[in-house]
């Protein structure tokens, strides 16, 4: 089929399901450019925002922070003010920054979900940002099973929140995949007894999978596509 190719070696691990995180393996990471409309807010640089912006990320998209909570602390720091008619767009940026999704990592989704094998999202995410996905992606149908932290008032690496993932989908941890971008979560993942990779790029990500020998891995017919049309590969 077009949107994957499925290996003619055997399978190695017997996986019976894949667990996929949302941020930058879903998505695209920000640009440049939405990530300084956002900092020139604050008055400060990229890395500057970046570094305020993961402070008490996890607590906001557990749930445990309001947007405004969480957008105030940012001023909490010496020096910095936030008018709080800023919040909305700040908010509204946040979610569309997210929002571009990596089409070659849509397209294995749906293969694997043809393919029989149960699928899984694992995601800390906001409100916002959960309102957005449920709402609009047509793809979320391709999931068994999806576990967004603000729901469940757990976020990774937190073990509870694998745990509670697997029993949606029914599986042992010894037969689930999981992928995502940030090691920490890995080596959470793995201490619970998933197989796990860590993603960087969609080659890298189906080289893996090669080596493990799951049998349906993105489609290489789409990635020579976007080589061709962008002239580059984008890296989740």
């Amino acid at each position: 089929m077009d949107i994957a190719e499925t290996s003619t070696n055997p399978r190695g691990p017997e996986i019976q399901a894949v667990i996929l995180d949302y941020g930058e393996v879903l998505c695209l990471r920000p640009t440049e450019k939405q990530l300084r409309r956002m900092a020139d807010v604050f008055g400060i640089d990229i890395p500057r925002f970046e570094t305020l912006y993961e402070k008490n990320r996890r607590d906001y998209d557990r749930g445990d922070l309001t947007p405004d909570r969480y957008w105030f602390a940012f001023a909490d720091e010496p020096g910095f003010r936030l008018a709080a008619d800023k919040i909305p767009s700040l908010r509204a940026w946040d979610v569309e920054m997210w929002s571009k999704t990596n089409p070659v990592m849509i397209a294995w989704l749906e293969a694997l979900h043809e393919s029989g094998l149960r699928t899984a999202l694992l995601s800390n995410m906001h409100a916002d940002m959960v309102a957005k996905v449920r709402g609009e992606f047509e793809w979320m149908r391709n999931f068994d099973c999806a576990v967004f932290s603000h729901e469940v008032r757990l976020a990774k690496p937190e073990p509870k929140i694998y745990q509670h993932c697997l029993k949606g989908l029914a599986t042992r941890a010894q037969e689930t995949l999981f992928i995502d971008d940030r090691e920490v979560n890995i080596a959470a993942a793995r201490a619970l007894g998933l197989a796990a990779i860590r993603f960087t790029s969609v080659p890298q990500l189906r080289a893996e999978l090669e080596r493990l020998e799951l049998r349906v891995l993105p489609s290489a017919h789409i990635l020579r596509g976007i080589s061709r049309k962008s002239g580059t590969l984008a890296d989740g």
